[in-house]
């Protein structure tokens, strides 16, 4: 029987990270799809580099940042009284960076596909900035902000790499499913890892499809 302990801290890691990208993503991504500002390519390719870049490497960083030993870590430590390595917290935020291209990457594609004559025609009408994002813009980009949700939220469930190197692994705070199953096969526990990858594929699965069916439902929406 597995211990069903690293499914729910998954779960709980993976619904945390969402809501605070999805926050952070919104204002953000509106930020870079409407502003002028000359840097902009540098500051996508940044959120962009966990694409690319091996876990390990930027979980090695974090782990360094994190450190009481260090002066970002020191300061969290003296004056929150807050330590990031190998606890919960210090997961949620490694997985925030990690997590962020999958939840801005779409949004703001979205948002570069829509008609700048939305925005145009609502400031026209007198509507805030606000109002305008609220009513007008989010309505029109619900298939790319439900796919970052999803892609967002599926991408933390399957981290190794950086929270291996953050966290550890302690059971009920940092061991997650995917730290769960690597123990099992060190173990020879077979069976048990069988059972704990299983779960993990047919989520993956789902998850592929539920996105893969939001896309074409939107491309239908918008050929007719």
């Amino acid at each position: 029987m597995i211990n069903l302990e690293p499914l729910w801290l998954t779960a709980k890691l993976a619904f945390i990270t969402t809501l605070i990208l999805l926050a952070v993503a919104i204002p953000l991504c509106y930020w870079l799809a409407y502003s002028r500002f000359r840097f902009k390519a540098i500051i996508e390719a940044l959120i962009s580099l966990p694409l690319v870049l091996p876990p390990s490497v930027l979980g090695f960083y974090l782990l360094v940042a994190f450190s009481p030993e260090n002066a970002f870590g020191k300061f969290l430590t003296d004056y929150f009284d807050l330590r990031l390595v190998f606890t919960f917290e210090g997961l949620i935020l490694a997985s925030v960076l990690y997590s962020l291209p999958f939840m801005i990457n779409p949004i703001l594609s979205g948002l570069k596909n829509l008609p700048a004559s939305l925005q145009e025609a609502s400031f026209t009408l007198g509507k805030s900035r606000f109002t305008t994002i609220l009513k007008i813009i989010l309505p029109n980009i619900r298939p790319s902000l439900l796919t970052g949700i999803i892609m967002t939220f599926a991408h933390t469930v399957g981290e190794f790499g950086v929270v291996l190197m953050v966290g550890g692994s302690i059971p009920q705070e940092t061991k997650v499913v995917s730290i769960a199953i690597y123990e099992e096969v060190e173990s020879m526990n077979y069976d048990n890892a069988n059972i704990y990858a299983g779960i993990l594929f047919a989520f993956s699965f789902s998850i592929l499809l539920a996105v893969h069916l939001i896309n074409n439902k939107s491309r239908k929406t918008t050929l007719y």
